[in-house]
């Protein structure tokens, strides 16, 4: 029985991962729970799963919780949210949280000596040098769940000793694959959170959309992988079915496959290095009619390669990538500037920005918050 701790448990990802547990009640119990303000949903899991402690993010909604559910653990705001990562002793966190809000949970339940099943990229996007060393230094497991970095987890499992010339990373090409710059400016925000094969929230779809969400991966890639950016490439494949693959010195390519569906990369992260059985059914080749490949159109779609640009600036480019882009998302989602916008003032900002390196945590939030503030005042 492994004792778990979910942030972000009213989101997809774990309400996906509950689901999993609901499945699996012999294999895991919960600890802990998190949300932003969804407590109605969040109350059900309460009485469901019985968890010692719970955040719940919005302050209000926390408030209100507290009055509805007298006796219970509930704590509330961002430091509520972090010490809930850290409560008690259970073994393993779920970070389901979307965003740079997922930093410092990370941080703190690395500290208090806890697992991490990581969903939460922006965590090593923003931190990934301090996160990966101080998870070491803590002999803290990091389990990606995202279901490329769980393909190339499993791959690289596989592969035991035998030396990794590269891994390739696969994208799906969003909702506008095939489309150029030009017929990008009339996207509705509907149209973006249209994903042809995943059912995410709204941040994660818009990065899709403009390719920003394969270039996160890249980010998290080098710390999760510790591999040079020149060693992660990026291949469109719309049927989602090889989630990712690595190459061997020999030019050999080990690939994993499996069905578009977040449970599975989802449940491995928790049980692992164990699998456990799930209702999907398995994938029938016989009719699977092709597996298709091209590059990134890098042209109508920059995000991906500003990225790998960050990469190589190093410093703290990787943090202010990041922080601008959730700011033009939200703009973008509030109807405030047009979907062309999103890259464009990105590339403005990233050609503009001084960048200073930002090694511990304050100053890596410390740095997120001021680009927030002077992204939002940004002109197009």
């Amino acid at each position: 029985m492994k004792d778990v701790g979910i942030l972000g448990s009213t989101g997809s990802i774990g309400t996906q991962a509950l689901s999993v547990i609901r499945e699996n009640p012999d294999k895991f119990r919960v600890k802990v729970l998190s949300c932003n303000k969804n407590i109605s949903l969040l109350k059900e899991q309460i009485k469901e799963f019985k968890p010692e402690a719970v955040a719940v993010f919005d302050e209000e909604s926390g408030g209100v919780l507290k009055k509805e559910l007298p006796g219970h653990e509930i704590l509330t705001g961002y430091k509520g949210l972090c010490d809930v990562a850290a409560f008690g002793n259970y073994q393993l966190l779920l970070n389901g949280l979307m965003g740079m809000i997922g930093l410092e949970p990370t941080y703190r339940a690395i500290e208090a000596g806890k697992n991490i099943a990581l969903a939460n990229k922006e965590t090593l996007v923003a931190g990934g040098k301090l996160i990966m060393e101080f998870a070491a230094e803590r002999d803290v497991d990091i389990i990606p769940v995202d279901s490329e970095h769980s393909a190339i987890f499993q791959c690289m499992a596989a592969a035991e000793k035998n030396k990794v010339k590269s891994i390739i990373l696969t994208a799906s090409g969003g909702p506008f694959l095939g489309k150029k710059l030009d017929e990008l400016k009339s996207v509705r925000m509907e149209e973006a959170l249209n994903h042809p094969n995943w059912s995410m929230g709204k941040k994660i779809s818009i990065d899709s959309a403009t390719f920003m969400n394969k270039g996160l991966e890249v980010i998290e890639a080098r710390w999760l992988f510790d591999l040079d950016a020149e060693r992660i490439r990026v291949v469109v494949h719309p049927e989602s079915i090889i989630h990712s693959m690595i190459e061997f010195e020999d030019n050999a390519v080990l690939a994993q496959l499996g069905k578009p569906d977040m449970k599975v990369p989802i449940a491995l992260g928790m049980s692992w290095p164990d699998r456990i059985k799930n209702d999907m059914g398995s994938l029938d080749f016989a009719k699977i009619s092709k597996l298709t490949f091209r590059e990134p159109d890098r042209e109508t779609f920059r995000c991906l390669d500003y990225a790998y640009e960050a990469l190589k600036i190093g410093k703290s480019a990787t943090c202010v990538l990041n922080a601008a882009n959730e700011v033009l998302v939200d703009k973008f989602i509030k109807g405030e500037i047009e979907f062309p916008d999103i890259q464009k003032m990105l590339g403005e900002i990233m050609d503009t920005w001084n960048f200073e390196q930002a090694e511990n945590l304050e100053d890596i939030l410390e740095l997120d918050k001021e680009v927030r503030e002077r992204v939002r005042r940004w002109e197009r």
